[in-house]
């Protein structure tokens, strides 16, 4: 069963794996990062079973052929964060002020591609209307997407360091705090969307997934994730 799927639905994904293995026999051969890779590689011929984007991108690929009509179903909507170290003070972030102060002390910015990932776009333009991508562009430490952001800031030794992308993201990776949600005027909150891709040799066995990824089985681990449903 291949899954492409944005990197916000990987831990769901793998929340509901054993089961399906259990279930089918088969097993789940995942890639996980920025929506608009993952599109972009069904585009390109990538086997597919499911794929996991943005509803907007779905939409799009039901209307291009790639995903079947009528299998689109949501895991949930999910809001862009802001996180810091584990153990690190927490910022305030609440106000366009607040937001501006923190990413202007921090010497470090952690955030997704800001060209392919949703919340990598949203950053970048958070930062544009905050005045502040040319004159913090220096500090931006930016990678494939979120899930490896916050891994490598993590791992950094850096002192004094920030970061923003998918709440999924920031709480399922260890290390790394949510401080909070964007200040309502940035507010992002993203319907990550699955279906079943036109190409797919198992249809049976994707429906399955998907009954998994949507339903009882995963509503646990989507909601500790920062799922909203």
């Amino acid at each position: 069963m291949q899954v492409l799927s944005g990197g916000a639905a990987a831990a769901v994904v793998k929340a509901v794996q054993a089961e399906f293995e259990k279930s089918t026999g088969a097993s789940i051969h995942g890639t996980f990062s920025a929506v608009g890779m993952m599109r972009d590689k069904l585009i390109a011929g990538e086997p597919c079973d499911v794929i996991i984007l943005t509803k907007p991108l779905i939409e799009q690929l039901i209307a291009s052929g790639h995903v079947v009509a009528g299998s689109a179903r949501s895991l949930g909507r999910v809001k862009t964060g802001v996180a810091v170290r584990s153990g690190d003070a927490h910022p305030p972030v609440k106000t366009r002020a607040e937001l501006h102060a923190a990413m202007s002390a921090a010497q470090g910015i952690y955030f997704p591609d800001p060209e392919k990932a949703t919340a990598g776009i949203h950053v970048m333009n958070v930062l544009k209307a905050l005045g502040l991508d040319q004159s913090l562009s220096h500090k931006f430490r930016v990678y494939p997407n979120g899930a490896t952001a916050m891994s490598e800031m993590a791992k950094s030794t850096d002192a004094n360091l920030i970061g923003s992308t998918q709440v999924t993201e920031i709480n399922y990776t260890e290390g790394v705090d949510l401080v909070d949600v964007l200040p309502l005027e940035f507010e992002l909150n993203t319907d990550y969307t699955l279906g079943i891709c036109t190409q797919s040799k198992h249809p049976e066995q994707a429906q399955l997934l998907a009954n998994l990824l949507t339903g009882s089985a995963s509503e646990g681990v989507r909601k500790q994730g920062g799922f909203e449903f």
